[in-house]
């Protein structure tokens, strides 16, 4: 439980590239998680067994570990992808991630239950985020057994599509004063001034990611803008 008294208040940063992506070579990912941890972040998140292994050799912050596929199918919005089977699970505790992120949608399993995830993770002594998309996906894997819930699904399921391009504040809010553990805002978040508010509603912890670690996006704003 140090972890999350280490994570209290502070900002943890996604640094993710897809495969087919110039950043996913290894040294360059490894190098953007050390400038984002100059630059003052106080836990990293990170997909894939190898960034997970690399960043606890190097840095001495928590590590979230999650697993993508290589590339996102067309029909992402409706299925689960983020750490989907024990296959998964085992990858990053193999890796030595300090917590492990999971889709907790309602969305299909494709093979164990959401039950039987949770579990393991739990078994091997790692704490349990859950990534949700909904205010009844939050209470429900709290119910299950989650440490950590997170807003990083919301806006990316079939049923909770986004309307604009700002974070989740009033999911944020709901989840805070329904459970009693830690609420993580993530998603969208492009403005500092955003992650204050995210603190003043009460998020145990803020997770940026695009809005640091994704230059193809950052540079889409400008090139795209109005």
């Amino acid at each position: 439980m140090n972890i999350i008294k280490e994570l209290k208040n502070k900002v943890i940063i996604s640094v993710q590239a897809m495969p087919d992506e110039p950043l996913y070579d290894e040294i360059a990912l490894t190098a953007m998680m050390k400038s984002v941890i100059n630059g003052g972040a106080k836990g990293l998140r990170l997909a894939g067994s190898r960034d997970v292994a690399n960043a606890k050799k190097l840095f001495n912050v928590p590590v979230i570990g999650l697993t993508k596929p290589d590339k996102l199918p067309e029909n992402w919005r409706e299925i689960v992808y983020i750490t989907p089977t024990l296959k998964e699970v085992y990858e990053l505790i193999n890796a030595n991630a300090d917590i492990i992120a999971a889709d907790a949608t309602m969305r299909p399993r494709p093979k164990e239950s959401l039950q039987e995830i949770v579990n393991c993770i739990k078994a091997h002594n790692k704490l349990a985020m859950a990534d949700i998309s909904t205010f009844e996906e939050g209470v429900k894997a709290r119910e299950l057994g989650f440490d950590i819930i997170s807003t990083t699904l919301s806006g990316y399921t079939q049923y909770s599509v986004s309307k604009d391009d700002k974070p989740d504040f009033e999911l944020l809010e709901k989840l805070v004063k329904e459970l009693d553990c830690p609420v993580i805002l993530e998603g969208r978040i492009w403005e500092p001034k955003e992650a204050d508010k995210a603190f003043s509603i009460g998020a145990h912890s803020v997770v940026i990611g695009s809005a640091v670690t994704r230059p193809q996006l950052i540079t889409k704003r400008f090139c795209q803008r109005g």
